[in-house]
């Protein structure tokens, strides 16, 4: 299941200095997604990234109705937003950001983040996505205004090269082969899922009778 050899941080000291000395801006990590159920994997790319940057805080915004997500596989947002919070309670360097599932709709990460700088200006964003996602951002709405709103922060995989025609910052994280997809599958088999998700999200699927098939 899980890859663990962890590679050496590649965030630079003149980066993190950079980052921490900026005292007139809050310097925050949002990672978007569906969390379809939330699983360690994206709690550890949290945690690596708000750590390696020292941020602040780094909220889990998950999305209203998720462009790329096909509609069987969709569960409600009540649902995930129910997830995230029992996923990332007890850690103070975790937060939820609600902004997409309020608005709802089809969820838009220039719309969002256009939307959060307005609300925050005193606040820098770094957008937390994994490599595979890196490769996908020719392809992102808006991806050239999107770009002056926050800096994206890629997590490396070994299966992906660290190379982007955009401006990311590239940071190392223990590879986990954990995805929501598969936990989805799992659970429509009727295997176990434990210790893939956290024991309050992995409750709350069980009493809800989520993913069953």
């Amino acid at each position: 299941m899980a890859n663990e050899t962890l590679t050496q941080p590649v965030i630079t000291v003149e980066t993190k200095k950079k980052i921490l000395d900026n005292g007139r801006h809050k310097q925050v990590g949002i990672m978007g997604g569906t969390f379809n159920p939330p699983h360690i994997g994206h709690l550890i790319m949290a945690q690596t990234v708000g750590i390696q940057l020292g941020l602040e805080k780094v909220y889990f915004m998950p999305d209203a109705n998720p462009p790329h997500e096909h509609p069987k596989n969709a569960i409600s947002a009540d649902h995930r937003v129910a997830m995230v919070k029992r996923a990332i309670t007890g850690n103070p360097l975790f937060d939820i950001e609600l902004a997409e599932v309020k608005r709802g709709g089809i969820s838009y990460t220039y719309d969002t983040m256009s939307n959060l700088k307005q609300q925050h200006p005193d606040t820098d964003y770094y957008f937390i996505i994994g490599a595979d996602m890196v490769n996908d951002l020719p392809h992102w709405h808006r991806i050239d205004e999107l770009l002056e709103l926050v800096q994206f922060v890629g997590v490396k995989r070994p299966d992906f090269q660290v190379h982007s025609q955009y401006p990311v910052l590239w940071v190392d994280a223990p590879s986990l082969d954990v995805s929501s997809s598969m936990i989805r599958k799992r659970l429509a088999c009727g295997l176990s899922i434990r210790y893939l998700v956290p024991d309050e999200v992995l409750d709350y699927i069980e009493r809800e009778g989520l993913y069953r098939g």
